[in-house]
């Protein structure tokens, strides 16, 4: 194990994550941060000549459809159920004195 993590930095990253660890717990932590960096360390190791660096495992491509109005003007339509309207719009009982 190359990496050594040390109590400091697992007490750093236990207030950073809120979290309240035991010594036990503490002891696990920095197991598991090592063997985690010594992988990252191992994939270091890994020829990537020849291969494009990536920010996506599938290709980005806007899946948007077009913005098209389909349902036009309808205003007659709408207002026709309005129980009172005025220059086109809904007429509405005052919210403010």
């Amino acid at each position: 194990m190359a990496n050594i993590i040390s109590d400091e930095t697992i007490e750093y990253v236990g207030i950073l994550a809120k979290l309240e660890l035991s010594g036990e717990e503490r002891e696990q932590a920095k197991s598991d941060m090592g063997r985690m960096l010594d992988y990252i360390d191992k994939l270091g190791e890994l020829d990537t000549t020849g291969v494009e660096p990536m920010s996506h495992v599938f290709p980005v491509q806007n899946v948007f459809r077009e913005d098209v109005v389909t349902n036009g003007d309808e205003r007659e339509a709408l207002l026709a159920n309005a129980p009172e309207q005025k220059d086109g719009m809904f007429v509405v009982p005052k919210t403010f004195a």
